[in-house]
């Protein structure tokens, strides 16, 4: 018998279609490698092809924009927003308009064309952690901008243009509409009930572990109760905050294994899908600290959008939350990968 679902926070119904039900092998989807090495810009020694390194991760004694670097960010070549430019608006009418002002960069994540996250080392992860951070951290000086988005797009059906992996970060002027929408759930649930939505979550979804993927003292990645496509995982902290800015530098490393754990869960249930995941986090200059709590959303590409979602707003999914979460649970842990060699960080160029 099909499922009505309604997801707490966004108050969206979802349809479990179980007389759909689906296992994972039930899922195809195009390979994610592309043949893309001979023209990849991202690989090393080929630093002079992307515009220069904003911050690095590299070896003790190498300059910046040079071979010997782990993880390196750089501004897109080919950027959604520009740094240039004023936020103040102009009316024509019922219209509105600005400059496109922000910023868009690239975070290369390692030097292997051919892995992912869920395949490197945790100490490895660590450190595209740390570039998150220190970027976002950094943006926050601008005043113009009001929310920073991190994200990943793996596979070309999940938007990559290139194979070699990378994420992204889009610093905006205004905060996105999804933002908008999960601050007023949150702040509602909490005049309300008087306690953050998403604590209130972790704490039923603890007590039940039925949907619960992977957790260590610090994070819990588990599937949402009403996930609106197959295998979406969250990732979220056990502690209240809503700022992924303020992340502890001891939380860096427990992050990392969280955030590795389930890519890696996904790419050997589902043979190395295709996904997208955002880092949910809190706008720059908000005031609902005391509701909001920030979290990773992972969401794999294995089924369409199509007519009946644009039209009704409501998502089909054939995989049961609680089925897809016993299935990550049974993943064989993966073989130790061995550590990386710890290299210096530098923030501009020149440093």
């Amino acid at each position: 018998m099909p499922e009505l679902r309604k997801d707490p926070i966004s108050r969206r119904w979802v349809i479990i279609a179980t007389e759909r039900a689906a296992r994972p092998t039930d899922f195809k989807h195009e390979a994610i490698e592309v043949n893309d090495l001979d023209r990849c810009p991202f690989c090393e020694g080929r630093e002079g092809r992307t515009p220069p390194e904003i911050y690095a991760v590299r070896a003790s004694g190498t300059a910046p924009n040079t071979p010997g670097w782990t993880v390196r960010v750089v501004s897109n070549k080919f950027p959604a927003l520009r740094i240039e430019g004023s936020t103040d608006r102009s009316r024509l009418g019922i219209f509105t308009r600005m400059d496109g002002v922000g910023a868009h960069e690239v975070i290369v994540e390692t030097t292997d064309h051919h892995t992912h996250l869920g395949l490197l080392p945790v100490d490895h992860v660590a450190h595209v952690i740390r570039a998150y951070l220190q970027r976002y951290r950094d943006l926050r000086g601008d005043t113009r901008f009001e929310y920073v988005l991190l994200f990943r797009n793996h596979g070309r059906t999940a938007g990559a243009s290139l194979s070699h992996p990378h994420s992204q970060l889009i610093a905006l002027p205004v905060a996105p509409k999804r933002v908008a929408e999960e601050l007023d759930a949150a702040e509602r649930f909490f005049g309300r009930h008087g306690e953050c939505i998403y604590c209130a979550l972790l704490e039923q979804e603890q007590a039940s572990g039925a949907r619960i993927v992977f957790g260590n003292e610090q994070f819990v990645a588990l599937e949402p109760y009403a996930s609106r496509f197959p295998f979406e995982t969250w990732i979220l902290p056990r502690t209240h905050e809503p700022d992924f800015g303020a992340l502890r530098s001891d939380d860096e490393t427990p992050l990392a294994e969280a955030l590795r754990e389930t890519l890696y869960r996904l790419h050997a249930c589902l043979d190395n899908p295709p996904y997208n995941f955002i880092i949910h986090t809190f706008p720059y200059r908000g005031e609902s600290r005391h509701a909001y709590h920030w979290h990773i959303e992972v969401m794999p590409r294995l089924t369409q959008v199509a007519g009946f979602e644009w039209g009704s707003g409501f998502y089909i999914n054939p995989v049961v939350p609680e089925e897809a979460a016993r299935y990550l649970r049974e993943v064989p842990a993966p073989m130790p990968v061995g550590p990386v060699t710890a290299g210096r960080t530098h923030g501009e160029v020149g440093d």
